[in-house]
């Protein structure tokens, strides 16, 4: 074996005080949220959002609570199994982790709808203009993951590898998590952010992040080690690659939808 050989001893809490442990895993969400915000305002004062400048902060509330919420109740429903069922008060333990993407990404779409719903504004314009930040709140999320030492690959022998703590074979392992965070959250990013103004179709930056993200978690998915209580589906199938095959399916689906229907024409006075 040969290469560079990282052996990862890093601090998943940067500070405590007291009993209070401030961890980067929670601090990499806070940034992701503040800098959605700001890419959000600016958008705004550049004319290119469905809402005043004044509402950001309000429509950021929204998205939170779906974040979290969205991202607890499904790790509970896809990952967490029957304890929950049992004592379904395990549910409110956010602090012992336990957070799903897809989850998260079916309450944001759900904020996005209540959020249009009471302020009168099409809810995907509110998607178009909040999609843009939601790659990179995953970016920062896995490099949180890399850092706390969970969700790691497979064994490689190849050029270069990781050696966590946590892994009880101590070899070199893919940094999956990097991987994540490079395709899922970084690569998304910088397509949206290049495509943003230059499609005046609703719902097409949402279908292109659908697609690129569920291509992206079910290719990492082939190196990346499953859920240790639920393992392979099927013998080879993960439930990451089985939440993320719909995700490619409606997104090509809405693609083809957008480039083959014709847009809605102004109504005439």
């Amino acid at each position: 074996m040969s290469g560079y050989i990282f052996v990862h001893d890093l601090d998943p809490i940067i500070f405590s005080v007291g009993p209070l442990h401030v961890g980067w895993y929670g601090t990499m969400y806070a940034l992701s949220f503040v800098i959605g915000y700001f890419m959000m305002v600016l958008s705004a004062r550049r004319g290119h959002a469905p809402i005043p400048e004044i509402e950001i902060s309000n429509l950021l509330t929204y998205l939170i609570l779906g974040v979290i919420l969205g991202g607890r109740l499904g790790w509970v429903l896809f990952y967490g199994g029957w304890p929950y069922l049992i004592s379904p008060w395990r549910i409110l333990e956010t602090w012992k982790g336990g957070m799903s993407f897809h989850g998260g990404l079916l309450g944001v779409t759900f904020a996005c709808w209540l959020y249009g719903r009471r302020h009168k504004v099409d809810w995907i314009a509110v998607g178009d203009f909040c999609i843009t930040w939601i790659p990179l709140g995953l970016f920062f999320g896995r490099i949180g993951n890399f850092i706390n030492g969970e969700l790691f690959g497979k064994p490689t022998d190849g050029t270069w590898g990781v050696i966590f703590p946590g892994d009880p074979l101590r070899v070199p392992r893919h940094p999956s998590q990097l991987y994540e965070a490079a395709l899922e959250g970084l690569l998304p990013f910088l397509v949206l952010l290049a495509i943003r103004n230059r499609t005046a179709r609703p719902g097409y930056q949402p279908a292109m992040f659908m697609l690129l993200y569920g291509i992206a978690r079910i290719v990492v998915e082939f190196i990346r080690l499953p859920d240790a209580d639920i393992g392979y589906l099927y013998s080879f199938l993960t439930m990451g690659q089985l939440l993320s095959l719909p995700l490619v399916l409606a997104g090509l689906a809405w693609l083809a939808w957008l480039k083959f229907s014709r847009p809605p024409q102004p109504a005439r006075s």
